[in-house]
């Protein structure tokens, strides 16, 4: 737990780096005293409803296609119980401790919008589990949207199924006990609630733009490497020109190229070398800055969701005057669209790169060593490296299909349009795995390039690029066991605090 910082959710909007800050940084949780009364203001409501045995789909009748079954009494508990056990259906691997995390958070700042109507000790439970670091075991696949997710969190709180805690796998019920934490006794509406809106897909779409923007910013520095490995002509990435076609993305991968290779003497007497260069170092600012403004796009559509009401029926109102609204609001077909979108830019900044990677192997067209090594033949070098990104584009390349349009018909035909946002999501997180070697693979590249051109200097941030990296990974002579290598790389690309000094 990072007892140095806490998120308060309930005043004001919060963004995707406040949940990231929580799940994976370990940021304290707390709710505002204005969203701890809204949400009783709700709870208020469904005690009204189930005092006036009123009809009120969720409440007080069954879900999905079962809508029409009116129920009373001590079955309005037993159903939110049974929805949750009922819905735990996930399966496949887990996933990670920050992932799931994440989906609490994004739970939670829907509850406390205060228009859902759960119970606010089921909010309190949910909170003790991130505060706790109380992770439960969440099966990653089974979702067609939510439901199944938020499920296995949600049993949780009942002392059924396993977690995570202090780094181990335990039974729910004793991890409770061993925190002074009792299993819950749900109420009407509940366990509809647990089940129910977007925070599945928002916060797992939402953890990976951490991962985006950061890959985005090792993509400039890492394709400047290359460029100036390949001995580019730097006047394609001239401000005037660039300033002609106005797209912000564009502009900002210009601005850190130029700086990254200010005062290099390689990329200064290259001038003239070819009348242009091949696109995938020429048109760096156009390709990298085009996946920027669709990262962007997708960002504001994310943010938007992280802020919104997505439960199903909504109470608004007061105990006086309230309206129970049967909508559409945990229909995620925005987060599916921006995921969708995202992994497309993931797709093309990890094509770009193999493009590059097998441009610095190449001889015939890199002016270099043939496969970076110093004597080829008895060496094969780094020849297979780009056998592997190759590999991880292609996967990137399926994975950036769209999701959202594979559609199915569920629940008795009741959700005959599901968004598979949080299929979207998953799939993400998976591309940036691979972008994140593929990238790895780039750097190993690049610098190994830049040990047959050390007599000239390099620019201010491609020279220290290649420093950061000699101090994990040492320079390639002879052939030697190179999975290591990219791991470590990996690894160095994953800390954003390696960033640091690098871009302007």
């Amino acid at each position: 737990m990072n007892l140095d910082r806490t998120i308060t959710l309930g005043d004001a909007p919060l963004g995707w780096r406040d949940l990231v800050a929580v799940a994976r940084d370990g940021a304290r949780l707390v709710l505002s005293p204005a969203a701890w009364a809204r949400m009783a203001n709700a709870r208020a409501i469904v005690d009204c409803i189930v005092a006036r045995d009123e009809r009120a789909y969720g409440v007080s009748t069954g879900l999905g296609a079962l809508s029409n079954v009116l129920l009373h009494g001590d079955q309005l508990a037993q159903l939110s119980k049974n929805t949750l056990l009922s819905h735990a259906v996930g399966v496949g691997p887990l996933l990670s401790v920050p992932q799931t995390r994440a989906i609490l958070f994004a739970a939670l700042a829907n509850f406390a919008q205060g228009y859902s109507g759960l119970q606010p000790k089921v909010v309190d439970g949910l909170l003790a589990l991130l505060n706790l670091e109380i992770t439960p075991c969440v099966p990653s696949q089974g979702s067609v949207g939510y439901l199944s997710h938020m499920a296995h969190i949600g049993v949780t709180l009942l002392g059924v199924g396993d977690v995570q805690w202090q780094g181990r796998t335990l039974p729910a019920a004793e991890a409770l006990a061993a925190n002074g934490l009792q299993p819950l006794v749900l109420g009407a509406k509940d366990g509809l609630c647990l089940v129910n809106g977007t925070p599945c897909m928002t916060g797992l779409a939402a953890l990976a733009l951490a991962d985006v923007e950061r890959l985005a910013d090792w993509a400039d520095v890492i394709s400047a490497m290359s460029f100036e490995a390949l001995r580019g002509q730097i006047d394609a990435f001239d401000a005037d020109i660039l300033a002609l076609k106005p797209h912000p993305g564009m502009q900002q991968v210009g601005r850190h190229l130029r700086s990254l290779l200010d005062g290099s003497e390689v990329v200064a007497s290259s001038r003239g070398l070819r009348t242009q260069d091949a696109l995938s170092i020429r048109s760096l600012p156009q390709i990298h800055g085009a996946c920027r403004d669709q990262i962007a796009h997708a960002a504001r559509q994310i943010d938007i969701e992280l802020n919104s009401v997505t439960d199903n029926p909504l109470l608004l109102g007061s105990p006086q005057a309230y309206r129970v609204m049967s909508q559409a609001n945990p229909h995620g077909e925005s987060v599916a669209m921006a995921a969708d979108l995202l992994r497309i830019a993931v797709a093309e900044l990890g094509g770009v790169a193999e493009r590059r990677i097998d441009r610095l192997v190449n001889p015939l067209v890199s002016g270099l060593p043939a496969f970076l090594v110093s004597e080829p033949g008895v060496n094969s070098g780094l020849m297979i490296t780009q056998y592997t990104a190759a590999s991880l584009a292609g996967e990137n390349r399926r994975l950036a299909q769209p999701v959202v349009v594979d559609n199915f018909v569920t629940s008795g035909n009741q959700e005959d349009h599901v968004s598979l946002g949080t299929t979207a999501a998953l799939d993400l997180h998976q591309s940036l795995l691979n972008l994140n070697q593929i990238l790895a693979i780039e750097f190993l590249l690049a610098a190994q390039a830049f040990e047959f051109l050390k007599t000239q200097s390099f620019g201010r941030g491609t020279g220290r690029a290649w420093r950061l990296l000699r101090e994990h990974v040492p320079a390639y002579h002879v052939d030697r066991f190179l999975a290591p290598d990219i791991a470590q790389t990996a690894e160095l690309l994953r800390d954003p605090a390696a960033l640091q000094g690098l871009l302007p």
